[in-house]
Parts: structure tokens; C-alpha cells; sequence
């Protein structure tokens, strides 16, 4: 299902087909250094990853981390994941080391900041690793305030965090739309 559309990107819901695309993702360099190490090594573990994080939880709540295509093909995921630990949703991103630097990733965390207030959400939160410069960055760019330093559930060390009030981020014109 299509959930946003920008002018070079489509943000869908996953389905299990995206399965060899998100064992791609979860071994990427930069995913394993700034977000975790999945421990995904095979398309049946991808698959089995899919069904139980961004596909169970858009079912269960209405949002999801999405994947992000170029030209029909998957390049990143960017979306909105609760996690028990943060009391407010957070946006997430992704994307293959092919694709960085050119723009995707705050395009897409535009679309998934207006699609977050078309849900009827008014704070968003993010995480990050305390070393990711362009990360950061983006989140400013974005809007989110740094709040300081947290130990976040199931990470083990410590990482940035991130809020936003998506009223001040729209009136802003932050939304980059």
C-alpha cells in the first residue's frame, strides 16, 4: 500500500517480497555501525524480520517503517516505530550505502513527518547513535530538538535523543513538502 509519494520517491508498506532488498539493508555497513547488527544472514531471515517488525506493527498500529523506492526499485525504509521505551512515536531511516548523500533520506523523513500528522500524531521523537554526524544532522534539518543522552531499550549503549512538536514543525515549513 502506498503511503506517500515525493517527487522522486514512493514510501509503501513492506510485504514479505521485500525480503532479499531487507537482508541487503540489515548488512549494510552503515546499518550495522549506526543501528544494530540484526543478526539476518539468510532471505528466510529477512522474510521471518519483515513479518514480525514493520509488517506486524502496521497491523497493530497504523504505522510502520516503509520502504522507500526509486524508479520502482527498494533503496532505504523510512518511517514511524513505537517503541515501549520512548513515549511518543519515533522516525526511523535507512538506506543502502548506494544511495546516500543524495537526498533521499530527508525527503523521505518529510513525507513520513506530514504522513505522521495526517495520522493525528503531535510529537514525534528520534534516536540516534551518539557518532552519527549526517543523522543528526538530518533530525535539526528536520526539526526534532535534542534532548540529551538515553539508554534505549533493546540498544545496550547510549544514544541521542531527538523530539518534535509536528504542529511547529509544519507551521515551520520544515516539512521540506
Amino acid at each position: 500500500m502506498k503511503i506517500a509519494e515525493t517527487a522522486r520517491l514512493i514510501l509503501r508498506t513492506a510485504t514479505l517480497d521485500d525480503a532479499p532488498f531487507y537482508l541487503a539493508l540489515l548488512n549494510d555497513p552503515g546499518f550495522i555501525t549506526h543501528i544494530a547488527d540484526r543478526n539476518v544472514r539468510t532471505v528466510d531471515a529477512a522474510r521471518q524480520s519483515l513479518q514480525d517488525g514493520p509488517i506486524a506493527m502496521q497491523a497493530a498500529r497504523g504505522h510502520s517503517m516503509y520502504v522507500v523506492e526509486l524508479n520502482g526499485a527498494p533503496i532505504g525504509m523510512s518511517g514511524l516505530i513505537k517503541r515501549d521505551a520512548l513515549p511518543e512515536p519515533d522516525i526511523g531511516y535507512a538506506f543502502l550505502a548506494a544511495h546516500c548523500g543524495n537526498g533521499y533520506a530527508w525527503e523521505a523523513a518529510c513525507a513520513v513527518l506530514q504522513h505522521a500528522q495526517a495520522l493525528g500524531m503531535a510529537r514525534i521523537m528520534a534516536i540516534t547513535s551518539l557518532d552519527n554526524i549526517a543523522s543528526i544532522r538530518l533530525l535539526e534539518k528536520c526539526g526534532l530538538r535534542y534532548q540529551g543522552v538515553q539508554t534505549i531499550a533493546p540498544y545496550t549503549t547510549d544514544s541521542n535523543v531527538y523530539l518534535a512538536e509536528l504542529g511547529a514543525i509544519m507551521a515551520a515549513g520544515r516539512s521540506g513538502q
